[in-house]
């Protein structure tokens, strides 16, 4: 009999390549297509699965954003066509535009960077709030974020 811990692996690989296979653009999709495999589960439990194995959506539709599957560089790189304009909010916030529906895919990239920086970040679909603890670290964030902005 399969523990629940080998359940939830057995589902998590499932939707790595339910999503590998195409665009998978709700998460009542995701269910779907998992039930049809033979998996029980809820909304719930696939958000938090799609957290855990950074799935984000962007453009639409969701997508692997593992900074371990390539160097950070390459990531960042990967992204950077997604990325409109940044801006001070106060001291302590940092606003970036993003395409439209790559707010999150973006937030998980530089979640994952753990840049020291960058205390936390908040996604919609085209805006991403950046924490920093003071105008020296939002100054040294900016500064990051230049290079690859589209402006």
């Amino acid at each position: 009999m399969p523990t629940d811990t080998d359940l939830r692996t057995a589902r998590r690989e499932a939707i790595l390549e339910i999503v590998g296979e195409g665009s998978v653009s709700s998460q009542a999709a995701l269910v779907e297509s998992l039930e049809a495999r033979g998996f029980s589960v809820t909304q719930s439990s696939v958000s938090r699965d799609l957290q855990e194995l950074g799935v984000a959506k962007v453009r639409g539709a969701y997508r692997v954003i593992e900074a371990a599957q390539a160097s950070l560089d390459e990531t960042l790189e990967a992204v950077a066509p997604l990325l409109r304009d940044a801006s001070p909010a106060g001291p302590h916030l940092t606003v970036l535009h993003t395409a439209i529906g790559a707010a999150q895919g973006v937030a998980v990239v530089i979640d994952r960077a753990a840049w020291p920086e960058v205390v936390g970040t908040v996604a919609g679909d085209d805006t991403l709030f950046i924490a920093t603890s003071g105008r020296p670290t939002q100054r040294r964030l900016l500064a990051r974020l230049r290079p690859w902005l589209t402006e």
